[in-house]
């Protein structure tokens, strides 16, 4: 007999040849019928695997993402399938599944069209239908190689041959069609019920602009229909939410030729800029820090000093100045370090909190340009604080005390994730291994649950990040907290401890919005353009009925002018019903409507963007109601 530990702590007992899908039967009949592959002593198998030995067993269901993957992978060889079913001659290239889906890319001399995609996705239906069991068969690299040429699958073959020598070259067939795939799948065809291509694009092969661009199907799948639906409701809403198509409506930003990847700020995404700005002065102003101001370009020699010349030399920028190589920032610690040296330092000092709304740029390809999302300039909202050995713990857990601060103003819910040493890294393990064991400290002194990204970390220390979570389920990594040993150490940062001899600092790097253009990307898209009152560009627009009630109109503006309210007047010869909805897809909060009553006796009809009419009031306490809602951030 054979033990196998499951995942809920219990252990059975089996014949040794059993298989992980028999497993499932004698747990429960149900778990079987989703169960969709298994995972042995942490390694995904398919569930017609034999257990011979003692082992650690997990079943996998769409409930676990590694479940959803499978499934999705499984997705995309139906779509392999029935793409090279209606189109012979077609190579295949690759076909993983993604975050919420999954994708191939196709060499073929037929030009794909939206049209195509209907015809694919009813032959995708047709495979499932057949109920095509997936069998994995394992093949020399002289066997796979031979297969495929003969198959004239090109891409394949390259694939084999960038495999190490000893590599086991596995793959699957299913109806007679067959795919190099490492595995696992579901256990046949038939386990997929709702399946939907959702986009056609172009991409080249191993994404590299000097190879052939291939046409790229994206699709996603789920167990069922309903499901299905959800999401694609989730696509369309998040196309109604785009940042990029907001952003051109509300007027608020815009991307053009003349400067890819770098956005010009109209006045009204100024305003929405600036509130926030000024949000993050005063709450840092709260909590001790000092605002500081770094040039853009700075020499060579101190990118060298910092490493980013060797680390980071492929994302930079570069200009020439007296004869001298000068590097446009793509960071702004380098500056803030310079301005600690600046002078000398004693321990009674620390902490010391730097801020700066610091201009950036990094080179990004033009290919993954988005909107505000990925730009090649953004201003960081970055700090670095200097402290003691000391204090280190405690400075961390301030810094997670802000952001929880700030990412509850907006309504965000968020997650923590802790990120190791990466390959390409300055300094020992045993500094790193120190800084590490520091931020696991202060997250588990908070409280908070997180996931460990091994190998993540900067080149220069690990690292804690912040991932916020938007209205549509969406996650966003904006706010970072960076435990860095080493850049003192490379730039020589020192202080007065209280023995009277020099002593090295400690620093801690962190962004709390991380990017403030791609953070307004995050809000537009999170309120739909909708923004808090606080943060609306125009807070409320005055509408009179006839020209009869301008005058009044005017005194109106004047007097929300004169509280600081951001106010506009609309004064032209439209229907008040046209002036209200304008108003409403401008998604202003607040509408005042001033007709003959409203003159007669001096007060404004209030209508709200979603709450619609609110009534009448006089002016003065609508002005004390709009200013306690901007006040408290509501």
């Amino acid at each position: 007999m054979i033990k196998v530990s499951l995942k809920d702590g219990s252990t059975r007992e089996y014949e040794p040849g059993i298989t992980i899908i028999q497993v499932a039967e004698d747990i429960s009949p149900g778990l079987a019928r989703s169960a969709l592959a298994g995972k042995i002593n942490g390694k995904a198998v398919d569930l017609s695997t034999a257990l011979e030995d003692n082992v650690s067993l997990e079943i996998l269901t769409f409930n676990d993402p590694e479940g959803q993957e499978i499934y999705r992978h499984s997705s995309s060889h139906v779509l392999a399938q029935a793409v090279q079913r209606l189109f012979p001659g077609t190579k295949l290239a690759i076909g993983p599944a993604i975050k919420d889906g999954f994708y191939y890319d196709f060499d073929s001399e037929h030009k794909f069209t939206p049209a195509d995609m209907e015809k694919i996705e009813a032959e995708m239906n047709k495979i499932i239908k057949e109920n095509q069991p997936f069998k994995r068969f394992e093949l020399s690299r002289a066997e796979a190689i031979d297969k495929f040429t003969d198959l004239d699958e090109k891409y394949k073959v390259e694939l084999i041959n960038d495999l190490p020598g000893d590599a086991v070259i596995s793959c699957y067939e299913q109806g007679g069609w067959c795919d190099l795939c490492a595995g696992p799948h579901v256990p046949s065809t038939g386990s997929l019920k709702a399946v939907k291509l959702t986009s056609l694009a172009g991409a080249y092969w191993r994404g590299s602009e000097k190879n052939k661009m291939l046409q790229r199907f994206y699709g996603t799948s789920f167990p069922k229909k309903a499901l299905l639906d959800e999401h694609i409701n989730r696509i369309e809403e998040a196309k109604r939410r785009d940042h990029r198509k907001l952003g051109a409506e509300l007027e608020l930003f815009s991307v053009m030729e003349e400067g890819p990847g770098f956005p010009f700020f109209h006045p009204k995404g100024m305003i929405l800029r600036n509130e926030l700005e000024k949000f993050w002065r005063q709450e840092h102003e709260k909590r001790g820090y000092q605002e500081i101001r770094t040039p853009i370009i700075l020499n060579r020699v101190l990118w060298e000093q910092s490493g980013h010349w060797d680390h980071y030399k492929e994302n930079m920028y570069f200009t020439q100045i007296d004869n001298f190589d000068f590097a446009v920032k793509p960071m702004n610690c380098p500056g803030s370090m310079l301005i600690y040296k600046s002078k000398l330092h004693s321990y009674r000092e620390f902490p010391i909190r730097m801020g700066e709304l610091g201009l950036v740029h990094r080179h990004e390809l033009s290919g993954v340009l988005h909107g505000l999302m990925r730009v090649r300039c953004f201003t960081q909202d970055d700090a670095h604080i200097f402290m003691l050995p000391g204090q280190v713990k405690d400075e961390i857990i301030g810094v997670i005390d802000l952001v929880d601060d700030f990412y509850s103003i907006f309504g965000f819910k968020y997650h923590v994730e802790l990120s190791t040493k990466p390959e390409k890294a300055m300094g020992s393990d045993e500094v790193w291994d120190m800084a590490t064991n520091t931020l696991k400290e202060a997250i588990e002194a908070k409280g908070l649950d997180y996931k460990v990204n091994e190998g993540d970390g900067a080149f220069y220390g690990p690292k804690i990040d912040f991932h916020l979570e938007d209205c549509l389920g969406r996650t966003w990594q904006c706010g970072t907290i960076q435990l860095d040993f080493l850049m003192p150490e490379k730039f020589d940062l020192s202080y007065v401890g209280e023995d009277g001899q020099k002593h090295r600092p400690v620093m801690l790097h962190r962004v709390v919005f991380g990017s403030i253009e791609r953070f307004i990307g995050i809000l537009t898209e999170h309120f739909a353009g909708a923004f808090p009152t606080w943060l609306a560009p125009v807070q409320v627009r005055v509408l009179p009925i006839t020209d009869r009630q301008s005058d009044y109109a005017v005194r109106v503006v004047d007097r929300l002018k004169e509280t600081g309210i951001r106010v506009e007047l609309d004064q032209r010869n439209e229907k008040i019903g046209y002036k209200i909805r304008e108003a409403q897809t401008q998604k202003i909060p607040y509408m005042l409507v001033i007709g003959d009553k409203e003159l007669e006796k001096e007060l404004v009809a209030i209508r709200h963007r979603s709450q619609g009419d609110l009534g009448i009031s006089t002016l003065e306490d609508f002005i004390d109601k709009l200013q306690e809602e901007i006040r408290d951030k509501k």
